[in-house]
């Protein structure tokens, strides 16, 4: 018997993903169809039921998992007995790092937010309010022990977020500078901002 194109043979969940990934961030969410990402995987539009209800779900499933793995990995990255410069550092590293290559995430977590249902759009601000507590968890810390000067914790964070975030718009490998290089000038402009003595 002849194997149905779409079956779970020909198709996989991560295929999807990446398919829809690709056209959120080219086309926007808005624009795209089921049956667009089903021909970018070479399927019918039938088959992508069998690991999605919808669009919607897609995109908040992307959205979700960026978030779960990056609130995953934040703790082993900025260990808790480093001192707040320290700390301040690990988290410049670790934010450039773990975001550099996923520069189509970074798009559509940022430009597609705003195309989440209401339930979606909480639960994924709830996330990126927990990863932006602890950024500003080091800066209060700072604070405390008279390392940062900073007036406003919360400002300083966003602040802070929204430049690291940044290099996933400009960097690419093989240019004039290397990640280590990106990281080493980034740190130390946080370190600037946060009123800290130069490392």
């Amino acid at each position: 018997m002849a194997r149905k194109t779409g079956s779970h043979s020909d198709i996989t969940g991560p295929k999807v993903q990446d398919a829809a990934l690709r056209l959120f961030a080219r086309d926007g969410f808005a624009a795209v169809s089921m049956r667009q990402i089903a021909s970018e995987v070479g399927v019918q539009a039938g088959a992508l039921y069998n690991y999605t209800p919808d669009k919607q779900t897609l995109l908040f499933s992307l959205l979700k998992g960026h978030m779960d793995e990056l609130l995953s990995q934040s703790p082993d990255a900025i260990p808790s007995h480093l001192s707040a410069d320290q700390a301040l550092a690990a988290f410049v590293e670790f934010h450039i790092t773990y975001h550099i290559d996923r520069s189509d995430l970074v798009f559509i977590s940022y430009m597609e937010l705003r195309s989440l249902e209401p339930a979606n759009f909480a639960r994924i601000e709830a996330a990126r309010r927990a990863y932006e507590d602890q950024l500003e968890a080091i800066l209060r810390r700072g604070q405390a022990d008279g390392v940062f000067r900073i007036e406003d914790s919360k400002l300083a964070t966003l602040a802070l977020i929204a430049m690291l975030t940044g290099v996933t718009n400009w960097f690419r490998r093989g240019g004039r500078l290397q990640i280590d290089d990106v990281t080493r000038h980034y740190v130390q402009m946080a370190l600037r901002i946060v009123g800290a003595d130069k490392q």
